[in-house]
C-alpha cells in the first residue's frame, strides 16, 4: 500500500509539474509577444491543418499590418461589436457577463457568451473552440497573463491581426482584400460594421450574410462612432 500511495505521489507531482511548464511556456509567448508579432496562433494551425485534408496545397491568407495601418472604423466597428467597454475593463466584463447570463436565462440556450476581446485573443492564441470549464478556466489565466504585460492598443492591434473572418481568412488586411479588394487602412465604415458582425461565425456568415446580420451591421454603424478605442 505505501509503494502505491508513494507511486500516486509522484504522479501527482509530475502532473502539476507539467502544468506549472505549460503556464512558463504559456507566460514566456505572452512576454515575448509584447514587442514581436506572432507569426501564427493555434487556430490558425488547427484551421490550416483542416483545410489540407482536402487539399494538401491549402494555405491561410493571413497578412500582417501594424496598428497604425488599419482602419480607425473597423476598429471602432469591432469594438461596438464585440466588446464596447473595451478600454475599460481588466479582461472580463462583468456586466457584459451577467447580461449574457440573463439573456441564456430567457432564451433556456446559450445564445451569448460575454467574452471580452482579451479573453477571445487568448482562446485564439493558445486554445481550441472546445467548449468545456477546463478550457475556460485556462483561457482566464491567459487573459490575466494578456492584461498583465500588454497595453490595450497591442491587444487590439494582435486581434485585428489574428482573429478569424473566414475559411482560412485571418486579420483585418486578408478580410479586406478577400471581402472588398481594399487595404484595411481604407475600409470604410459600411464594410468595417459588416466585417465586425461577421466575427462570432465567420465561416458560415461568409456563405451567408443575411437580412438580420445586414440589419445588425446597420445598427453597429450608426453607433460605433461613440465607441472608444486605445
Amino acid at each position: 500500500m505505501k509503494g502505491i500511495g508513494r507511486g500516486i505521489g509522484r504522479a501527482l507531482l509530475v502532473l502539476v509539474a507539467a502544468c506549472v511548464l505549460y503556464e512558463v511556456w504559456i507566460f514566456a509567448h505572452v512576454l515575448w509577444w509584447q514587442y514581436v508579432n506572432p507569426k501564427t496562433t493555434h487556430f490558425m494551425d488547427l484551421q490550416l491543418s483542416a483545410l489540407r485534408e482536402d487539399d494538401p496545397k491549402a494555405r491561410l491568407q493571413h497578412t500582417w499590418v501594424d496598428y497604425e495601418h488599419i482602419s480607425h472604423q473597423l476598429k471602432q466597428a469591432v469594438v461596438a461589436a464585440e466588446d464596447d467597454r473595451f478600454t475599460e475593463h481588466d479582461g472580463f466584463d462583468w456586466e457584459g457577463i451577467q447580461r449574457a447570463m440573463e439573456r441564456n436565462a430567457r432564451r433556456g440556450k446559450a445564445v451569448a457568451g460575454g467574452s471580452t476581446i482579451s479573453q477571445q485573443l487568448a482562446k485564439n492564441l493558445f486554445l481550441t473552440p472546445a467548449r468545456s470549464y477546463l478550457r475556460k478556466g485556462q483561457e482566464a489565466i491567459i487573459t490575466l497573463m494578456i492584461e498583465a504585460c500588454w497595453s490595450k492598443r497591442r491587444i487590439l492591434e494582435v486581434y485585428l491581426n489574428v482573429v478569424e473572418w473566414g475559411a482560412g481568412i485571418f486579420g483585418a488586411e486578408a478580410a479586406a482584400r478577400h471581402y472588398y479588394g481594399v487595404s484595411a487602412a481604407t475600409l470604410d465604415a459600411g464594410q468595417a460594421a459588416r466585417l465586425a458582425v461577421m466575427l462570432p461565425n465567420p465561416r458560415r456568415y461568409e456563405r451567408h450574410f443575411g437580412p438580420r446580420l445586414a440589419a445588425h451591421a446597420a445598427r453597429i454603424r450608426a453607433r460605433m462612432h461613440r465607441s472608444e478605442v486605445p
